[in-house]
């Protein structure tokens, strides 16, 4: 094992342990790794042998069996939840309560829309999603999205603008620091380069993180969109945490990456589960 879990939990911590911890340790070691992926490139196959898998979901994987998914060895659910300031997934109330009963942990998503105001957004995001004590840290989807009525003329410090504001709203209404998803072009075009105490998630499904991103530190990568799992119909995105199980533990019962944890809790933040 990794980093040490503390041996007394007391408040939120020992609900997470209770909803999450103690079924993860129940399972670690029962299952393989699970290889499905209808398309694989080469590149990635790295994240196939690493230990914590996990998948997210839209309404567009339908009625998913959690059960199923976490007995094939999926150990996380990232649900989308948002978009701008006037959209819900169809599917995110009923996704978020039947993960949290399979025991599975479960973190909400939002997906910026950049031609809404991010402080409509973040009202929209805290009016929708729960703020549930034993969930994973929400994450901020950053991607350019192309709609017909929507043209994308802000400068890139207005859109890191918009980026900071919404990270400061959904950490204060969760109580944990958000997560960063992101691809190549919108990194690249607009967050390299730019320090950020938040966990990323990155999405490489052709090449390691690293060569893509400017070796920006990552603690999800999104390695296929064509990845397959016992209990989703049809093909699903596949995320691989970086870590073992021990440092997993770790990021569950802190909400942070374990290895900036200790630096960012002298802020007073990755405590809030301890």
């Amino acid at each position: 094992m990794g980093s040490a879990v503390p041996v007394r939990l007391k408040g939120a911590a020992a609900l997470v342990a209770a909803l999450v911890v103690a079924p993860l340790l129940s399972g670690c070691f029962g299952h393989g790794i699970v290889v499905g992926d209808t398309d694989p490139h080469p590149a990635v196959w790295r994240a196939r042998t690493m230990q914590i898998q996990g998948i997210d979901i839209s309404r567009y994987q339908g009625r998913v069996d959690f059960a199923a998914a976490a007995a094939a060895g999926t150990k996380f659910v990232f649900i989308k939840a948002t978009e701008g300031a006037d959209y819900v997934d169809p599917n995110f109330s009923a996704n978020w309560a039947a993960a949290r009963a399979a025991g599975m942990p479960r973190g909400a998503y939002h997906f910026m829309a950049w031609c809404s105001l991010a402080r409509d957004q973040a009202e929209w995001f805290k009016k929708n999603v729960p703020a549930d004590p034993d969930a994973l840290p929400p994450v901020l989807d950053l991607e350019w999205n192309h709609q017909s009525n929507c043209k994308v003329s802000h400068s890139r410090a207005d859109i890191l603008e918009k980026v900071r504001l919404m990270l400061r709203e959904m950490e204060a209404h969760t109580g944990k620091m958000p997560i960063v998803y992101t691809d190549m072009s919108f990194h690249n075009e607009i967050l390299a380069g730019e320090p950020f105490d938040n966990a990323f998630w990155l999405r490489s499904v052709a090449a390691e993180p690293e060569r893509r991103f400017d070796n920006r530190m990552w603690s999800f990568w999104q390695w296929t969109q064509t990845g397959t799992m016992p209990g989703v119909e049809g093909e699903v995105d596949r995320t691989a945490y970086y870590g073992d199980e021990g440092e997993w533990v770790r990021f569950l019962l802190t909400g942070c990456d374990p290895r900036t944890a200790d630096r960012v809790a002298i802020t007073g933040r990755c405590g809030g589960l301890k």
